[in-house]
């Protein structure tokens, strides 16, 4: 691709765009940061809640799962909403309710109000990170856009492996008794500077104030209750046996089909909840689904490692956080790198970050076999920042490109179901690879090393098959194209 059409479409843009462009996408990063982050940051902190409020298991795993059920939920319709009622409006309204669900979770005096705010701080997360891709897409062009997502990858790569290592330093400081509060009262000042600077620096776009479109409330209540039937059995994990987990999965199947058909049916003379042509652009459709693919592996990375540390090896949450440090750091690094060269060289750098990963996910299996024991987070220390190199090169170029083609009015809707196909990846991810990890201690008697190993492998083979749909693109991309 040559870069000269790059440069001259930058250019322009450069002349007409909004001259506080990179400060709104700064309030926005900072934001969607808060929300990604609260997905791990509790992990470490559920020995804490127990102690603190004396919370059985049932209600520590509705503090995790609760948080991502409820996110996954809203996320397509929070992204039509921005789209047809304004992005910015939508967000501030996220952050707010964020913000005040945090502080509400910080003062919980009790499991169950624990629960209510998690679920609400989960609904706020969903409404809050369409908008944050929506926004990029409005603001930004060509090679800028290219460097606004491989900002925002970086952000959900920091996110996701920095949590641990942040809510184990803040349980420190607060004490056993009382340092999960921290972990929810963190995100006040934030939310409360973001909810301001929101207003200074993000202004309304002019298509934002076209006549208002219908919400599509059926097909709303149709995806709701899919995504609802398909996320519930696998955040639950454990909890549900497979007798429960099965009939779910396959009603919410049925009700994706009815949707589907809902969606043919009601775009015929109505804008619906999600625009299927989507789906008819190649970039899209590869990238939604390599996204949901590469979730599911990388996500499940950081819950077995915690797992292996702590329960097996005795860590603190403290020194299980800093053993992910290394995978944190070489994403950040290589997510704005990415960012830079995503338009030039296109799916095959992501390509070669899904080899990096998958090799070095290889490696770090081979380290913990070779240096078992108490020193084993210094001997992954290094693959694992390999695989955080490769990650970089992953999650913001697919996004860019995944997003590349969509009319910038669909942006918010196609940035939802984009997200929405990662958070159920990662929830299967979790379940598949986590019931692996938990099933190898149980028949073992408490293995944990051989545990890692063998669920790290199924974690590889998750990568290895959203590498196969990125050379899929690749060649089809090569093809020569017909009128």
């Amino acid at each position: 691709m040559s870069a000269g059409p790059d440069r001259a479409t930058s250019s322009r843009h450069r002349e007409g765009a909004d001259p506080r462009r990179w400060k709104a996408l700064t309030v926005c990063l900072v934001a969607g940061f808060m929300t990604l982050l609260d997905v791990s940051i509790v992990n470490v902190a559920l020995p804490s809640i127990r102690t603190g409020l004396e919370a059985p298991q049932s209600t520590l795993q509705w503090v995790v799962s609760g948080y991502a059920l409820t996110f996954g939920l809203v996320l397509v319709p929070a992204g039509r909403f921005g789209d047809t009622h304004g992005r910015r409006n939508a967000f501030v309204f996220g952050v707010v309710l964020f913000t005040a669900a945090s502080a509400a979770a910080g003062l919980a005096q009790n499991p169950t109000l624990l629960v209510v705010a998690r679920l609400v701080q989960g609904i706020a997360g969903g409404v809050i990170n369409p908008q944050v891709s929506g926004l990029i897409q409005q603001l930004f062009r060509g090679a800028e856009r290219g460097r606004a997502f491989g900002m925002l990858g970086t952000v959900i790569g920091i996110s996701t492996a920095i949590g641990p290592l942040l809510g184990g330093a803040l349980i420190n400081l607060g004490g056993d008794i009382n340092g999960w509060r921290l972990v929810f009262y963190v995100n006040v000042p934030i939310g409360a500077l973001a909810v301001v600077l929101a207003y200074r620096y993000i202004r309304p776009a002019a298509k934002e104030s076209r006549p208002r479109q219908t919400m599509d409330p059926v097909g709303v209540l149709l995806l709701a209750a899919c995504v609802l039937l398909v996320l519930l059995p696998l955040v639950e994990g454990q909890e549900w046996g497979a007798s429960a987990r099965w009939p779910s999965l396959l009603a919410g199947l049925a009700l994706l089909a009815a949707f589907v058909a809902w969606e043919r049916r009601y775009g015929r003379h109505h804008q619906p909840v999600v625009d299927l042509s989507l789906f008819r652009r190649r970039s899209y459709a590869l990238g939604a689904l390599l996204g949901a693919l590469y979730f599911a592996g990388f996500t499940a990375i950081f819950f077995i490692l915690t797992l292996y540390l702590q329960n097996g090896l005795g860590y603190s949450a403290l020194e299980a956080g800093l053993a992910t440090t290394p995978f944190a750091a070489g994403s950040a690094v290589t997510s704005l790198f990415s960012g830079r060269f995503v338009t030039r060289l296109g799916r095959p750098l992501v390509v070669a970050g899904l080899v990096t990963v998958a090799v070095s996910l290889a490696v770090t299996a081979l380290a913990v076999e070779l240096v078992p024991g108490p020193h084993v987070a210094w001997a992954t220390a290094v693959p694992l920042l390999l695989a955080g190199l490769g990650s970089g090169l992953v999650i913001s170029p697919n996004q860019t490109l995944t997003l590349s083609e969509v009319p910038v009015p669909e942006a918010g809707t196609a940035g939802g179901v984009l997200q929405t196909g990662q958070r159920i990846g990662a929830a299967v991810g979790i379940a598949a690879i986590g019931s692996v990890f938990l099933s190898e201690v149980a028949s073992s008697g408490g293995e944990y090393a051989t545990a890692f190993r063998h669920s790290l492998l199924v974690t590889i083979a998750f990568v290895l098959v959203a590498l196969i749909v990125a050379v899929t693109d690749v060649i089809a991309s090569r093809r020569p194209s017909r009128t």
